[in-house]
Parts: C-alpha cells; sequence; structure tokens
C-alpha cells in the first residue's frame, strides 16, 4: 500500500528590487521540496515553470510584471547554425564528465573567479565554500555537476574551465546554474558551448527538452536564449513555440537568472 501523497505547502517572499528590470519588484511563489515524492514534485512543478535552489522549487509571482517566461529548448529539432557549429569544433578537445554532486575546491575556484567578471557585487559574490557546497549537494533529485576540461597530462586531469549543475528530469535537462572561464583567450563562448553540449547531450539520451530557466522581456543579459532554436515558451495555454522576433534584436549576454538566497526561504518556511 502506496503512502498518501502531500499536497505542496507554497510561500510567497515579500517583494524586492527586481535584478534585471529597473524600477521594479519581483516576488516569488516557492515551496519545499522533500520526502519521497520530491523527485516526481520537482519534475511536475519544472512542466509550470518552476525553477529548482536546493531543497525549494520556486517561480516569478510578481504583482505587476509578467516579464519572466520560462523558456526550454525542443532538443531533437535543434541544428546548430554555422557560428554554434564552430564554436561546438574549437572545443571538441574538451573533456565532459557528469559527476555526482559533491562540490570541490576547484570548482569554487572557477565559481568565484567567474562572478568576479560577470557579477561584481552581486549578492553571489558573498557566497563562501560553505554556500557553495549547500547550493550543489542539498539536492532531493537526480543531480550532477557537469564538467569541462581541457586535455589532461601524464595521467592528471586537465583544467577546470566550465562546470554546470544540471538536474535530471522527466523529460529533460534542467540547467540550474553554470559558470566558465571567462578571460580564456583561446576559448571565448564557453557558457554558450556547455548550453550546446546540454542539448546534444539531452537529445541523445532522447530527452525531449533542455529547460533554460526565464527569459526576461526587456533585459539585455537574457537574449542569448533565442539563440537556440527551436525553443518554447510557457503562456496561459501551455508551451508554445517562442518567436525570437519579440525578444530585443542584437541584445545578447550571458548570465544566468539569479536564483533566490534558499538560507532566507529556509527561515520563511520555518514561520
Amino acid at each position: 500500500m502506496t503512502a498518501p501523497f502531500r499536497f505542496p505547502r507554497f510561500f510567497v517572499t515579500n517583494p524586492s528590487p527586481c535584478p534585471y528590470l529597473p524600477g521594479k519588484s519581483e516576488r516569488k511563489v516557492f515551496t519545499e521540496l522533500s520526502g519521497d515524492n520530491a523527485a516526481e514534485l520537482n519534475d511536475a512543478l519544472g512542466r509550470i515553470g518552476f525553477r529548482r535552489s536546493q531543497n525549494v522549487a520556486y517561480r516569478p509571482s510578481c504583482i505587476d510584471c509578467t516579464a519572466c517566461v520560462s523558456v526550454r529548448v525542443v532538443t531533437h529539432e535543434f541544428r546548430p547554425n554555422a557560428t554554434q557549429r564552430k564554436l561546438l569544433r574549437r572545443n571538441e578537445d574538451l573533456v565532459v564528465s557528469a559527476c555526482k554532486p559533491w562540490s570541490t575546491q576547484e570548482q569554487f575556484a572557477l565559481l568565484q573567479r567567474y562572478l568576479n567578471v560577470r557579477h561584481p557585487g552581486g549578492g553571489m559574490t558573498e557566497m563562501d565554500e560553505m554556500d557553495f557546497a549547500d547550493m550543489v549537494e542539498q539536492t532531493p533529485v537526480d543531480s550532477h555537476v557537469v564538467e569541462y576540461r581541457e586535455p589532461g597530462s601524464n595521467g592528471r586531469p586537465g583544467k577546470l574551465v566550465g562546470a554546470c549543475l544540471t538536474d535530471r528530469q522527466g523529460d529533460g535537462l534542467s540547467m540550474i546554474y553554470s559558470f566558465f572561464d571567462t578571460q580564456s583567450p583561446d576559448r571565448p563562448g564557453l557558457g554558450n558551448y556547455i548550453i550546446m553540449d546540454h542539448i546534444l547531450r539531452a537529445a541523445a539520451a532522447d530527452l525531449p527538452y533542455v529547460y533554460l530557466g526565464y527569459w526576461v522581456k526587456g533585459a539585455a543579459r537574457m537574449q542569448y536564449k533565442v539563440r537556440y532554436q527551436p525553443l518554447e515558451k510557457l503562456g496561459r495555454d501551455g508551451w508554445t513555440r517562442f518567436d525570437p522576433i519579440e525578444s530585443d534584436p542584437g541584445a545578447v549576454g550571458a548570465a544566468p537568472e539569479r536564483a533566490p538566497r534558499t538560507a532566507d526561504l529556509a527561515t520563511i518556511l520555518r514561520r
């Protein structure tokens, strides 16, 4: 006899300044992922636009704004364009491995370098090694850290140049957070390469989607997501094809969305 499924309790954060659109405020609805049904709950919530941060699933629930839109790549129909094929060839020597979600000093050092260049002064720059370990290791679902290394020598692993905390869901891969070497003159575009590698790996595993998080209308640093076609977005009528003409042409970037600090959410959950 199976245990009854417990319907999750949802909570709402207090409004705070939006990190993407000046003058706007953000608010999130969230629930705890715990128990034997955590993976199933995460899968179900992922299909309706939720993201995971440690043992919390969240999505925007802003009072006067709907700019954040969940997007996912249709993996079996993805065909890299000429620029993307060139990027794949440039990095085909990288050694890629999917590791169990266990943090390392090498990963943390790479994250710090990434944040200092891409997000100086951002909230994540305050993370210490324990915070990073929590981000990686506190997962109730099927998660991996996908590492990207340069070729090694003399039996030693090569330099770590990229990593992505990735969840495997029932219908695809969800890229939780990626970071990489932003200053390698020989490997520009590593962030884009990591996305394409996930798309190709998902297709090879017969997984139909790669979830990229939120595209934010009007936020230049979110426009890079429209490069990966075909793309679907979540709206009132469910998932539909995303028309890149709706985005801001020419506005590109490579910054992932900011997840809520789980420590703050945990405090709310205890109330």
